[in-house]
């Protein structure tokens, strides 16, 4: 990779493309190669300069930036994306799901700064291929949502480290639970944390494969083995990895049944 990142901004309001413009001009391995009022605009740009960095707005008129990052996500090749919006709960939730860069407006320095610290490392290891799996899964999420398509569990899901993105297959996880602001996935001998809200992560995952034990945990119903009870009352879960889990009042009775209907 040459030494400086290639840089495009695409914004349909023009503050906010100078404000970014001037942000960027403080770090001395950035160059804005160029600048875009539109996403048609932004095409013929990419069709003519290489890009390394796309910054991209998503509320724009005509198309939006979600229709850009569509036809990214589907190339062979393609530069990574950092998106940027104004203060949406939804938008916000979604960038943290899929583990994609994102920075609110008005912009803070320090967001930015972490964003394009980010981009550096991802472009350093050559993380595009990584990077593509989960964007695709992003603009294939958010397409369902904006044409009412069926809604689809996921397969897998994108965990964000330093400088890379792992793609873990949700087949190889035994259960969940919630740390913090994370959900800690648990492969048998690995743990990952992937940052997301244990109710948000709940819906994309396939109630014929996936069970709610506990407020803050979520096992996969083929590894259930057996219910305990305990001296001090309740129930505790077996499970075939060897892990054994609470099960709370609330949930008890779907637990039971799942097992009965084995």
């Amino acid at each position: 990779m040459d030494s400086l990142i290639r840089a495009l901004i695409v914004d349909d309001e023009e503050l906010g493309r100078k404000n970014l413009f001037l942000a960027l001009s403080d770090y001395a391995n950035w160059q804005v190669v160029a600048q875009a009022s539109s996403v048609a605009t932004a095409r013929s740009v990419m069709a003519t300069l290489g890009v390394d960095v796309i910054f991209l707005d998503i509320q724009m008129p005509r198309e939006t930036g979600l229709a850009l990052a569509r036809e990214l996500a589907s190339g062979e090749k393609m530069p990574l994306v950092i998106f940027v919006t104004a203060y949406n709960e939804h938008a916000v939730e979604a960038f943290e799901l899929h583990a994609l860069d994102y920075l609110l407006k008005p912009l803070d320095d320090k967001r930015l700064a972490r964003a394009l610290e980010r981009a550096e490392a991802m472009l350093a290891l050559r993380q595009q291929a990584n990077y593509a799996i989960a964007l695709r899964a992003y603009v294939q999420d958010e397409g369902r949502l904006t044409t009412n398509q069926h809604r689809e569990y996921w397969q897998q899901v994108s965990v964000r480290a330093i400088g890379r993105i792992e793609t873990i297959l949700l087949s190889e996880v035994f259960w969940i639970e919630a740390q913090g602001n994370y959900m800690q996935l648990h492969l048998g001998q690995r743990q990952i944390l992937y940052r997301a809200p244990m109710n948000q992560l709940e819906k994309k995952l396939d109630p014929q494969i996936f069970l709610r034990i506990h407020r803050s945990t979520i096992v996969r119903i083929d590894q259930i083995q057996s219910l305990c009870a305990v001296k001090t009352g309740g129930y505790d879960l077996q499970l075939r990895c060897g892990d054994r889990l609470n099960v709370s009042e609330k949930y008890y009775a779907k637990v039971k049944e799942v097992i009965n209907s084995r």
